[in-house]
């Protein structure tokens, strides 16, 4: 029995010296994984907080649209921006705050949201749509230098065709027929590579209007 107590002391005694010497070690890394636990639950607190009250600074967005009410989307949308711009709501608030800006004739406004979701938006497809709408208010009113910049970097493979038709149409008011008839061309490449992937695209009449602006602009010479 003494030597079954021995033998526990001398355990003991060898704990305590390895407490001794690497028991503050081991407080730090049980403090600091706490403290990241407590961080990262902190933060996803958070990030459901700002969605909350994003979502409904957005319902409220949605419904002053619905009532053509510009200037209350505009100072909603500018919200969304300043506020909780690190959602996704920020983005898609801008770009419905733009369109409702486009319909009451403020154009200058909704070049300023569509330029902020192009840049800033969360999602890749988010700022591909701002660019290009961007680009149309652009070519509205004849900037056509600057619309074919917002054009110029490769968006994701659904919004390629878009992309060169709206190239085509701003070559075309430029006078640039052989490179909007270019643009026109690639338009209808890129459509009939993604319809292979969707046969219900085929059904729509996309592709014939896009056939009939490059066959108004005459034969390549």
């Amino acid at each position: 029995m003494a030597t079954y107590d021995l033998e526990e002391q001398e355990q003991l005694d060898e704990l305590k010296t390895w407490w001794k010497m690497y028991g503050n070690i081991v407080t730090g890394i049980l403090v600091a994984l706490a403290l990241a636990v407590a961080g990262w639950q902190g933060w996803n607190w958070w990030q459901r907080q700002q969605a909350a009250q994003a979502s409904a600074v957005f319902s409220a967005l949605q419904a002053a649209t619905a009532q053509r009410d510009a200037k209350r989307a505009r100072e909603l949308a500018g919200e969304l921006i300043d506020k909780y711009s690190v959602t996704s709501y920020a983005g898609m608030g801008a770009l419905l705050s733009a369109r409702a800006q486009v319909d009451a004739g403020d154009a200058k406004s909704a070049r300023v949201q569509l330029a902020w979701a192009a840049e800033n938006a969360r999602d890749p497809g988010l700022r591909d749509l701002a660019r290009l709408r961007l680009a149309a208010v652009m070519l509205d009113e004849k900037a056509y230098d600057e619309a074919i910049k917002q054009l110029a970097a490769e968006p994701a493979a659904s919004y390629a065709p878009r992309f060169a038709e709206l190239r085509g149409d701003i070559l075309a008011a430029q006078g640039k027929v052989a490179e909007a008839r270019t643009a026109y061309d690639l338009v209808l490449t890129k459509f009939d590579a993604l319809a292979r992937d969707d046969e219900n695209r085929q059904r729509g009449g996309y592709k014939e209007m896009v056939q009939t602006k490059r066959d108004s602009l005459g034969a390549a010479k």
